[in-house]
């Protein structure tokens, strides 16, 4: 693996460890806010086609949305970056993909306790 692999899944991993504890610190309304906003990401990247393969227009598209959440300070911002995350382990080609979208659906499905339950 070559130094801008691994500074590329350093980055990643710093990235997803912000993603999860933002996840987990969340109530239940916010983690909702953060779950409709990881769904209409994933809406936004079926609509915009793969580059030969490469899902960086549907990265891109992903962060720059989580930017402009970020800039209020909405937590939206999570659900897009969790999608973009997502969309760079589904190409498959870092090292240890398959563990990591094993983490990425954990968080993803941390998402979906959110919906209140009725005793």
């Amino acid at each position: 693996m070559n130094d801008d692999a691994i500074k590329e899944v350093e980055a990643m991993f710093k990235t997803f460890e912000w993603t999860i504890g933002m996840i987990t610190q969340s109530g239940p309304e916010e983690r909702r806010h953060i779950a409709d906003a990881y769904q209409e990401a994933q809406k936004l990247i079926a609509d915009i086609p793969k580059d030969a393969g490469d899902a960086r227009p549907r990265i891109v598209a992903c962060f720059k949305r989580s930017d402009s959440y970020r800039a209020v300070n909405d937590s939206a911002c999570v659900g897009w970056v969790l999608s973009a995350i997502q969309e760079r382990g589904n190409e498959q080609d870092l090292p240890d993909w398959q563990k990591f979208r094993k983490l990425v659906r954990m968080a993803v499905k941390m998402l979906s306790v959110s919906k209140p339950t009725y005793h």
